[in-house]
């Protein structure tokens, strides 16, 4: 990944449940203009996150994997509709 930058928020913006949120251009849909762009982000959510583990490092490690998987797979420009085709919704 060239140019993200990750960040962890305790909560999402009000009205959102989300653990985690990808924020940018993804890279198919870059053209040859795109440059000197500020970073994508990608953002965790800690609270939702804990909520989703339901306890245990290892349970937050998984949901932490999951969700930064999904995040940078909307980088690569998968959408939310491929990736429940996948299996990784």
């Amino acid at each position: 990944l060239d140019n993200v930058e990750v960040m962890i928020e305790d909560h999402p913006p009000p009205g959102e449940h989300l653990l985690g949120l990808y924020e940018g251009v993804p890279l198919t849909d870059r053209g040859i203009d795109y440059t000197w762009a500020l970073p994508d982000r990608i953002t965790l959510y800690r609270r939702p996150i804990e909520r989703q583990a339901g306890g245990g490092e290892d349970a937050v490690r998984r949901v932490v994997a999951e969700t930064v998987i999904h995040e940078v797979a909307h980088f690569f420009g998968i959408t939310d509709e491929r990736l429940h085709e996948l299996g990784r919704d």
